[in-house]
């Protein structure tokens, strides 16, 4: 299909890149992302998949714009406030760019629906702050075989990897299993840099991007961390040997996504309402 005028006056900045090109901009928007969790690693990520052309865009998240998520969660406005967010989002992102087909899911995502959920969509970002979503995402991915950008930021640090099948590590491969209730202070508790969200949302955004158009060298079999107050990044080598992963390996004994119990943080990226709100 040909690029309308405006497509290629919009996109003219990635054509004119050999990485991309006509072809890379095509393959973004016939691409299928979703993000779960319209909050402050979502936000950043939701906007720039939808300024560089991501044709379909998918986005779950059931809480309301509150004050206290306007310091990070920049897809949000002060006139936002009480709006469903992935209401507000959908707004933010078609005010961008109106090529891009936005779904909004306003629901719960556990372990009874996150297969289906993911199934249609070639990219996932993970843009929750709560261990038991964080598990449910990678053990969903890894069964319906879906790459995914992981990522998780508190105080002044942040840390994200890229899962894709059959080239490295799972999230579980790395952190085994959730951490005990109460073990790890929620951002409420432990407090986050606003500019941290949209530092590794963006990057998230970056490793969908470079996957859809098939260019550069992802996050697969690294951890990437960054530490804003040392003003340093460090890629960490993760191990390559996944034969014993019991989601991933040879003899996986995880054959379903399983739900886990945590309290969650009151930013809420992570926080669903119930299937029936779905919008």
């Amino acid at each position: 299909m040909a690029m309308t005028d405006e497509q290629i006056e919009r996109y003219s900045r990635h054509i004119i890149l050999k990485e991309v090109g006509v072809k890379g901009q095509k393959k973004l928007l016939n691409a299928k992302v979703l993000i779960i969790g319209a909050g402050g690693l979502g936000a950043p990520a939701a906007m720039y998949l939808a300024a560089a052309g991501v044709g379909h865009i998918g986005i779950v998240d059931a809480d309301e714009v509150d004050l206290s998520n306007l310091q990070r969660q920049v897809i949000h406005t002060t006139a936002d406030l009480g709006k469903a967010k992935v209401k507000s989002a959908k707004e933010t992102m078609t005010a961008i760019n109106p090529d891009v087909e936005v779904t909004t899911y306003r629901m719960f995502v556990d372990a009874s629906n996150i297969r289906e959920l993911i199934r249609e969509y070639d990219f996932i970002i993970d843009g929750t702050d709560n261990f038991p979503a964080k598990f449910l995402i990678n053990d969903a991915c890894v069964i319906e075989k879906k790459p995914f950008s992981h990522a998780g930021i508190i105080r002044f640090q942040g840390q994200l990897m890229t899962y894709v099948p059959g080239e490295g590590p799972c999230y579980r491969c790395v952190f085994k299993n959730p951490p005990p209730k109460d073990a790890v202070p929620t951002c409420k508790q432990a407090g986050v840099i606003g500019a941290m969200a949209g530092t590794i949302g963006t990057l998230q955004a970056m490793e969908a991007i470079k996957y859809i158009i098939g260019k550069g060298e992802l996050l697969t079999g690294w951890l990437l961390t960054y530490d804003a107050l040392k003003m340093e990044f460090r890629k960490i080598k993760l191990p390559k040997e996944t034969k014993n992963c019991p989601v991933c390996g040879e003899n996986p004994t995880i054959l379903e996504p399983i739900d886990y119990e945590q309290e969650v943080c009151e930013e809420t990226a992570g926080r669903f309402a119930t299937r029936d709100e779905q919008q």
